[in-house]
């Protein structure tokens, strides 16, 4: 009934929000006489500002269609490798005319990097996936928005997810390299666990970047909500149809609406101040914040659904029973073994100030792979870095970034 609710809110919404951006635009447009009056900037801004609160926001694009290698630019394009009912493999292909360039990128290593299936859409990792570019062939997990997946399709399991990247990796060969960001580092560690149990070929590397490994350490605020609540409070609170004008309908899900209300509650301030500074630079005319206030918030407010089945699984699994690293987690009947990994190298990447996945939960994947030679293991804390700190910003261009490289690198031959 929530769900039904909040599209009504939506519909109703709808004209007001576009009546709110063709007044902004009535109060700004030079060739308006509306403009021309006193405090016409002001109105204009506080109209954008209804406008973009009240505005429903679509998935993103990557837009990433030219990169810079060795100075020379490169044009990117965006394919579909492999499209699953829940998710598409995307490939990024860089093209060339230069030879010599060619022939360098062709020799380099290639990257699988697991989005998360927590809520935002894998464009998140947009400038994640544009650095790895200059040095990288770069393929994404894109997870589909799960009310507009058929309810035919069937369902989506946390197993299903596991079985989602060991199907990747085969398809991309033993040479990639796997970057997991967040939520997806436990399903990734569990595919490439049974990889090595069942003896098939593991990737070079695992990258694994503030992820709940083991959740019980430094517990943060998000923990503790899926530690503290019951498995039957999540199924009664937060799971619910999907309403009859999606291609999903009758689908369990999380939906995004309600996850969205959990990041803005996590840090009501920060975000209020950042509205009330986006209004203050339209009043100044600072169009470059303003221009940075939409980009960041284009991409926040874009959420999507869960499958209702996925995300209990996860809670369980991970947050309750923490079956990962009590050895007790078994993928369709097979335990979950990472200490049957020998040859894949391991780097563990964690944010200093990482508020969603505290200190020492992605680490514990360094202990946990006990078969792993030290030398191919290494733990790389991001000073000062936040969660979103560790894969996109100045700090993961600049520090995160050549740690991965490097090591990628190192691996690679």
């Amino acid at each position: 009934m929530l769900y039904q609710l909040y599209e009504t809110q939506r519909a109703l919404l709808s004209p007001f929000s576009e009546f709110a951006s063709a007044s902004s635009k009535l109060y700004s447009h030079p060739l308006s006489p509306f403009a021309q009056g006193p405090g016409a900037q002001r109105l204009s801004a506080g109209f954008d500002l209804i406008h973009r609160l009240t505005k429903e926001y679509e998935k993103p694009e990557f837009n990433i269609t030219s990169i810079q290698v060795d100075d020379i630019d490169v044009v990117v394009q965006q394919n579909v490798a492999i499209d699953k009912p829940f998710c598409k493999l995307l490939r990024f292909k860089r093209y060339t005319d230069e030879a010599k360039l060619l022939t360098k990128m062709r020799d380099q290593p290639s990257v699988l990097v697991v989005a998360p299936l927590s809520g935002h859409h894998s464009t998140l990792l947009r400038d994640t996936v544009r650095t790895l570019l200059k040095d990288h062939k770069v393929y994404i997990t894109d997870w589909v928005d799960a009310r507009m997946v058929p309810a035919e399709a069937g369902l989506f399991h946390l197993d299903d997810y596991v079985h989602y990247v060991q199907e990747f990796i085969r398809h991309i060969g033993p040479t990639v390299n796997v970057i997991s960001v967040c939520q997806p580092t436990v399903p990734v560690l569990a595919a490439v666990s049974l990889l090595a149990s069942a003896g098939e070929k593991t990737p070079r590397t695992m990258t694994m970047m503030g992820g709940p490994i083991d959740a019980r350490k430094s517990p943060t605020a998000v923990n503790n909500l899926a530690m503290n609540k019951s498995i039957e409070w999540f199924e009664h609170n937060v799971i619910y149809r999907v309403p009859s004008n999606y291609p999903g309908a009758g689908r369990l899900v999380y939906p995004g609406f309600l996850q969205h209300s959990g990041f803005v509650a996590m840090n009501p301030d920060r975000h209020m101040s950042a509205h009330y500074d986006y209004f203050l630079d339209l009043v100044r005319g600072d169009d470059d914040s303003a221009d940075a206030h939409r980009e960041f918030y284009d991409e926040y407010n874009a959420v999507l659904d869960m499958p209702a089945d996925y995300y209990l699984d996860t809670i369980k699994t991970v947050f309750q029973d923490f079956a990962l690293v009590n050895g007790t987690w078994r993928v369709s009947g097979e335990l979950v073994r990472p200490q049957d990994i020998k040859t894949t190298a391991l780097l563990t990447v964690e944010g200093e100030l990482d508020d969603i996945s505290g200190a020492g939960q992605t680490a514990a994947a360094v202990e946990l792979c006990a078969g792993i030679p030290k030398a191919r293991k290494r733990h790389y804390e991001l000073k000062g870095a936040g969660h979103y700190g560790i894969f996109a910003g100045r700090r993961w261009r600049d520090f995160a970034y050549p740690e991965i490289r490097d090591f990628i690198a190192k691996h690679h031959k």
